[in-house]
């Protein structure tokens, strides 16, 4: 499967690689793997069933036991064992979660397998937080989205907002620079670009300028 070709799209959250890289994997034609949904599943799942955090081999059976399904409802929705997760697994907790799991070795051997079988033709673009540097090393162009940490937090506002979801900007922000610490300080997959990544500062740019640098980027490269 290394001849199909893959672009990674990695950084924090809220720097916009979900919606980034929505949209270019549309424009190319390519399937979409969204790797934090997996971990937010699980996180979601973890609460629900009040699953044992510093049991990671439950949790990693666990990871392996769910029929987790993407777009078959509609484009963007999660089911997880035929019922729909979408809505959960944006609520703020779920992304508390997904980050403790996922420094969680046995978490992330689990679901590797997962993610590299998204990668078929005509190619993948891959959205997360280690896409370049751990599952796809290989990738053909690799970019990696930054902004600071106050817009970060206005568009997760915004986000929650315009859903109906109640928000607090300033405890919003405070989460986030609590999830930042430990994604980058964490031993296993750390948060980082790829040695081989451009970066991107979205701060002052709009979805479409931020796609469109990122199509310059994928048609100068070698793809």
């Amino acid at each position: 499967m290394k001849i199909v070709p893959v672009i990674t799209i990695d950084g924090p959250s809220g720097s916009g690689k979900g919606t980034i890289s929505q949209r270019v994997a549309e424009q190319l034609g390519y399937h979409l793997l969204d790797s934090g949904s997996l971990y937010r599943v699980l996180g979601c799942v973890a609460l629900e069933r009040n699953l044992d955090l510093s049991d990671h081999e439950l949790l990693a059976r666990t990871v392996r036991s769910l029929d987790i399904r993407f777009g078959d409802r509609e484009p963007g929705s999660v089911c997880v064992d035929g019922e729909d997760y979408s809505q959960l697994i944006r609520r703020e907790i779920a992304g508390k979660m997904a980050s403790r799991v996922g420094a969680m070795p046995e978490v992330r051997e689990a679901l590797m397998d997962r993610q590299l079988a998204f990668r078929q033709p005509p190619g993948l673009v891959a959205d997360g937080r280690d896409m370049g540097t751990v599952v796809f090393p290989d990738a053909n162009v690799k970019i990696y989205l930054t902004a600071s940490i106050e817009e970060r937090a206005e568009r997760r506002y915004n986000q929650l907002i315009g859903k109906g979801i109640n928000a607090i900007l300033r405890d919003l922000l405070r989460e986030l620079q609590e999830r930042d610490a430990r994604d980058s300080e964490r031993e296993v997959s750390p948060l980082k670009p790829a040695e081989d990544a451009y970066t991107l500062d979205t701060t002052a740019l709009t979805i479409d300028e931020v796609v469109e640098k990122v199509m310059r980027l994928i048609a100068e490269s070698t793809l």
